[in-house]
């Protein structure tokens, strides 16, 4: 279920068991598997595949692809190529991985199985299985399991 007040542009693919809630962005080549959730106001942009029970809360980002901030290099799409240097890597937001309001996921990262992202967070490294983290990355725990027997049952 995708909401009428969503964007989405480019090959986007949705399960229809999942749900895209108002005022999301959906850019670029994005694979949304079963059960997913995206809350309002999220965006996805580039090449970013969502596997089954994940989701993001409201007012995510997720970047596949971002300029280079450096200073080296122009910035924005409007600025030729030749001018700029993009990072492009996909993401990867695993099954049962969760992503807390407001936190930000850049180029090439991978949300582990079933790994929550605290709410506000940037995220610029991959996230191990089943770990919460905070900030910029900072491991505070694991996650119960559960949820796996859950799915079974479903």
């Amino acid at each position: 279920m995708i909401s009428e007040k969503a964007s989405v542009y480019g090959d986007v693919t949705v399960d229809p068991s999942s749900r895209v809630d108002d005022f999301c962005v959906l850019s670029g080549h994005i694979t949304i598997g079963r059960y997913v959730h995206l809350s309002c106001h999220a965006s996805i942009i580039g090449d970013v595949v969502m596997e089954d029970f994940s989701g993001l809360s409201g007012g995510v980002r997720v970047y596949a692809k971002s300029d280079d901030y450096s200073g080296n290099w122009l910035t924005n799409p409007t600025v030729p190529k030749e001018f700029t240097n993009v990072d492009v890597r996909p993401v990867r937001i695993c099954k049962h991985a969760i992503v807390g309001a407001n936190s930000v996921i850049l180029p090439g990262v991978t949300i582990g199985e079933g790994a929550a992202v605290g709410a506000n967070s940037v995220i610029r490294k991959d996230v191990e299985p089943w770990t919460i983290v905070v900030g910029t990355g900072k491991v505070i725990g694991t996650r119960n399991r559960r949820c796996l027997e859950l799915e079974c049952e479903l």
